[in-house]
């Protein structure tokens, strides 16, 4: 029985099935969907605020933890020097993207398209980090160079999002951000205390942290992700991404070991919350954005990493220019993040339809990368 379900958690089944179902449901039954995935279920709060506010903060904690652990001496993203390469690696999957979509739509566009540059900007992280593991292996480094890429990438298109697509009802508030300092704050407190257990620094920490973001108006799903790096964790990382080492007891490992089957079956209620797109119809919009993610994600990333690395900072262990490129191609997986922004940056049905649906079809990047992982031969570490 622990084998199936470790298979099903190596492949995103559970992530997988929540697409597909998604999918059906929004496209036979359009209206029920809506109901259900918007109506209020617990309280005031419906199922798409459950999962994307409160059981996504689990998700990104656990990729912050992955994140800390292979910064660790001993860890694949050590010494801080390598972190650099995947932060450049960041501003050119933003830029990139950017810069295609603009220049396409120059050529071939609208001047009604322009308010789109922003769809293609954020990777979607479930997805990304789903994809890698297809291609890569779960415990391969470049699936950390990827997760602290999509982190930067994501909360870079958080940014855009409130500051270039305000929502008038609920504009940007940073003077909230203060709670989510204050919850650092507790953090390191607890640190210095030395506070064994890992619950104090999610409740207290977290509850800060999550209160100043959402408050903010900025997704409070990545509240976690300020705070688990204070959890104790041992001074040096004695074993690779996604392994587990028995002699590890520390309150990061006992986080990272107790939630990890939770967040991995959990992705079910993510894939039902945010892929039920109607197939609607195509146009230009589809293609710009589209291209933007499937060209501009992977030639950014690329060529930044590159760049970084000739100036001076390394890719990580067993990433070169093959990995380089097939993180860049995964990378282009706007999914869920695209969906959202096509809906706060236009408000014409027809042009917005077309856009999701470039979003929707970004998923075959994950796609492109798992077939150009094999033909390029590039060794999976499971």
């Amino acid at each position: 029985m622990k084998k199936h379900l470790n298979l099903l958690r190596e492949f995103s089944v559970p992530l997988l099935a929540g697409v597909v179902v998604a999918l059906i449901w929004a496209n036979l039954a359009p209206e029920g969907y809506r109901q259900f995935n918007h109506a209020p279920l617990l309280g005031p709060l419906s199922f798409h605020f459950l999962t994307n506010e409160l059981f996504m903060v689990l998700f990104f904690g656990m990729a912050a933890a992955e994140i800390t652990q292979s910064c660790l001496p001993g860890g694949d993203l050590h010494p801080l020097r390598k972190a650099v390469n995947p932060l450049l690696a960041t501003l050119g999957g933003v830029a990139g993207p950017v810069i295609v979509y603009l220049s396409l739509n120059a050529a071939v566009g609208a001047p009604s398209l322009h308010a789109g540059w922003g769809i293609p900007t954020a990777t979607d992280i479930a997805l990304a980090w789903l994809a890698a593991g297809l291609v890569f292996g779960r415990r391969h480094p470049a699936v950390s160079f990827l997760l602290l890429l999509a982190i930067a990438d994501d909360a870079i298109g958080l940014a855009i999002i409130a500051v270039f697509y305000p929502d008038p009802l609920h504009p940007l508030a940073p003077q909230w951000l203060g709670l989510t300092l204050c919850g650092m704050l507790a953090a390191f407190l607890l640190r210095r205390g030395r506070a064994a257990s890992y619950w104090p620094y999610l409740v207290i920490g977290g509850g800060l942290s999550w209160a100043g973001l959402f408050k903010a108006h900025v997704h409070p799903a990545l509240a976690l992700v300020f705070i688990v790096p204070f959890l104790p964790h041992p001074p040096r990382e004695h074993k690779h991404l996604f392994e587990e080492d028995p002699r590890d007891l520390s309150s990061l490992a006992s986080f990272e070991h107790e939630w990890k089957v939770v967040v991995d079956f959990g992705l079910f209620m993510f894939g039902l919350a945010n892929a039920g797109v109607e197939f609607a119809a195509i146009g230009v919009a589809t293609w710009l954005v589209l291209a933007s993610l499937a060209i501009g994600k992977t030639g950014g990333i690329f060529g930044m990493g590159l760049l970084g690395r000739r100036l001076g900072y390394p890719l990580p262990a067993q990433v070169g220019k093959k990995e380089l490129l097939l993180v860049g191609m995964i990378g282009g997986l706007g999914l869920t993040v695209a969906l959202f922004v096509a809906g706060e940056a236009f408000t014409e049905p027809l042009i917005q339809g077309a856009a999701k649906m470039g979003a929707l079809f970004s998923a075959g990047c994950g796609v492109l990368a798992f077939v150009a992982g094999r033909l390029l031969q590039v060794r999976r570490r499971s």
